[in-house]
């Protein structure tokens, strides 16, 4: 367990900075107009997906003394702590030199993560065939993306104040983390890999292997439920920074120690819906901590900006109004967080359930597969983001003296970052709730015989 969750901590560290801090760096310190960061985030995410499924096959197709998944998370180790070192890196030239680097590192930077997150993905399939222990390895490779994020998110919090030259130092951080965190998974883990299930090599065309999985009604349903949510997840994380500082108006030095409840209330969020769920069933939980999440969504849609200056913390007036309006900001954070778990662990809990509906149990296939079309679908997600701020007429400091420096915003480009922030998220959460209505497992798993 404590092994498996080391998997994740170094793709999960790099995910979280990547969804808070990339398009904010790319508009703020980078001085990309906010469309060329749209763009860049669409790339990032269209190549991430499209290496799944060559990935994910020529995973299920590798042999080794210790199995088919461990020489690819091994070998993407080093790609991925150096690339998630350099993407932080703002080089000379203008923007079209700017932009040309950051195309070519985010593939780098993608491949390697695709190397090792997606046949790791694929042992929690692999190493037990009891649902329970699947699920108690998913919150452990959670807890560790999540403790890994969270480790992440206050480096960033403590070197982003400086600017450039903190994103700079912030890479080499994280980066260096990643390796090792990677590399100890690896050695704990190749034991238990060299016993696991193999996935049965099959002949027969990828078209035949495709047609297959869209008959799988219950990987269609994982699948639906999974893009949704995530969609929604990863569109709050985009506009975080941005919702905080632009439209909220908390200073730049305390906005990224703003996002950390979010993360701590996920955490905690695991552990509570691993035990919900072993107790009454992965549904219900779905349910209960959707609907957490929709809330905290509306609530954050809804609330106030402060009063202070959002240029100058010393200025921050905590007076009794203003500290009601951060409080209640934290409470919506803390409920979305909480809620927003779910989506870390219910969809990879349920989709074993899908895999093994199918004779031949090609996990990495797929894995790939449902990982490929989630990302296409957030890459059109962050394009829609961008397109929005752009059309409300969002302007990019000129100047980037922390995360994000606070430019006064037109009231278009504040709505569209609310809408981003809350009715977005909230609306596919709930059609994602309804994607898995009759799923044929609904009881609590220790009643259901697993």
């Amino acid at each position: 367990m404590i092994s498996y969750g080391l998997g994740d901590a170094g793709t999960g560290l790099a995910a979280s900075q990547l969804g808070f801090y990339l398009l904010p760096f790319f508009t703020c310190a980078a001085g990309l107009p906010v469309w060329i960061g749209g763009v860049l985030l669409m790339i990032t995410k269209l190549w991430d997906g499209f290496n799944d499924p060559l990935i994910g096959w020529l995973s299920d197709h590798t042999q080794s003394k210790w199995g088919p998944r461990i020489p690819w998370i091994l070998g993407g180790a080093v790609p991925l702590g150096s690339s998630l070192g350099a993407i932080w890196w703002v080089p000379p030239g203008g923007i079209a030199e700017r932009t040309a680097y950051y195309a070519v590192m985010v593939i780098i930077l993608m491949t390697a993560y695709t190397s090792v997150n997606l046949p790791y993905a694929a042992l929690s399939t692999e190493l037990t065939t009891k649902t329970s222990i699947r699920t108690r390895l998913n919150a452990s490779r959670f807890t560790g993306s999540i403790l890994a994020s969270l480790i992440g998110l206050i480096a960033a919090s403590l070197l982003t104040s400086k600017g450039t030259e903190g994103y700079i130092t912030m890479g080499r951080v994280t980066g260096t983390i990643a390796i090792f965190t990677t590399l100890l998974c690896c050695w704990g883990l190749a034991p238990f890999a060299k016993k696991a299930q193999k996935p049965k090599k099959n002949s027969e065309p990828v078209i035949k292997q495709l047609k297959r999985i869209i008959n799988n009604n219950l990987f269609l349903k994982v699948l639906g439920l999974y893009l949704l949510l995530w969609c929604g997840l990863q569109t709050m994380q985009s506009v975080a920074l941005f919702y905080l500082v632009q439209v909220m108006r908390v200073p730049s030095e305390i906005s990224t120690l703003i996002l950390l409840p979010f993360l701590v209330s996920s955490l905690f969020g695991l552990q509570a819906w691993s035990f919900f769920s072993n107790k009454y069933g992965r549904i219900q939980s779905l349910y209960l901590g959707g609907g957490l999440w929709i809330i905290g969504c509306l609530f954050a849609m809804i609330l106030p900006p402060l009063s202070g200056s959002p240029l100058l913390i010393e200025q921050l007036p905590i007076n009794g109004i203003d500290l009601i309006k951060l409080s209640l900001l934290i409470l919506s954070i803390i409920l979305a967080g909480f809620g927003a778990s779910t989506a870390y662990l219910i969809p990879w809990s349920l989709l074993p359930d899908a895999i093994d509906a199918d004779p031949d149990k090609p996990a990495g296939f797929y894995t790939a597969w449902m990982v490929l079309i989630q990302k296409i679908f957030i890459a059109l997600s962050m394009c829609l983001v961008t397109f929005l701020l752009q059309i409300s007429g969002y302007q990019s400091p000129e100047v980037c003296t922390g995360a994000l420096t606070f430019i006064d915003q037109p009231t278009s480009a504040q709505v569209a970052i609310r809408i981003c922030m809350g009715l977005i998220p909230a609306a596919l959460v709930l059609i994602g709730l309804r994607t898995i209505n009759s799923w044929p497992n609904q009881l609590p798993m220790d009643k259901a015989g697993n």
